[in-house]
């Protein structure tokens, strides 16, 4: 039960840390963590291991938590301020991979001896990025839509819940669609492909469903002046 343990600190931490910047930094905050999980959701990605005995991708929880900061947005500012989020992570994650090729692109001195790991880890971002980029824009921008469209119809807070995980069911089957075959098509064999795609999704699922007490949490909160 190791990597579960660990899995459910990852939890607690990610969506704990989210109101914190929240409740610091104000829509600032959400921004800030938009961008820092878009760019270590595509590291952790490549490290696979097995989780409540089946085989997935690493990533799930802080990537999922970007949909709680656009609910967040959405709810509280508006669904302008979400898509801006959005876009702040888009804009994050293409500056990061071409920084990190360039990087690689370096000549190392003698005495260097991390040059090799990092070729490793960072000459696959861009796969991994393109189809994180694609899987992104399309989810998180419908994710945005879908919680506006049950916002109209069900617009209480007592339906809060329903715009949380009714718009984040569907956007994070979208992505882990998008991502897993633009991702791991060719690189791994359909069977594991098969077994990430079916534990991310129920992962994620989980946890949209375990954060509906923190965009509760943060409906209450009152943000520092911006």
């Amino acid at each position: 039960m190791h990597n579960e343990f660990i899995w459910l600190l990852m939890l607690i931490f990610n969506f704990t840390a989210i109101l914190l910047a929240y409740k610091w930094f104000g829509r600032t905050g959400l921004y800030a963590w938009t961008a820092v999980a878009v760019i270590i959701a595509n590291i952790q990605v490549l490290k696979i291991v097995p989780l409540f005995g089946l085989v997935t991708a690493e990533g799930n929880i802080i990537y999922s938590s970007t949909f709680l900061a656009t609910d967040i947005l959405s709810e509280k500012y508006g669904k302008k301020e979400a898509r801006k989020a959005v876009w702040i992570g888009f804009f994050t994650l293409i500056s990061a991979t071409i920084l990190l090729q360039l990087t690689l692109l370096m000549t190392p001195h003698a005495s260097d001896t991390m040059s090799g790991s990092l070729s490793q880890v960072f000459s696959v971002l861009p796969r991994i990025a393109f189809a994180s980029l694609i899987a992104y824009l399309l989810s998180q921008l419908h994710d945005i839509w879908a919680f506006e469209a049950i916002r109209k119809r069900l617009p209480d807070d007592k339906w809060l819940w329903v715009r949380n995980n009714g718009s984040t069911v569907v956007s994070q089957l979208i992505d882990n669609t998008v991502f897993t075959l633009i991702a791991f098509w060719g690189v791994l064999p359909w069977g594991i492909i098969g077994q990430i795609f079916i534990t991310s999704y129920i992962l994620k699922f989980a946890i949209a469903a375990l954060d509906t007490p923190f965009i509760y949490l943060a409906k209450r909160m009152k943000p520092a002046p911006e």
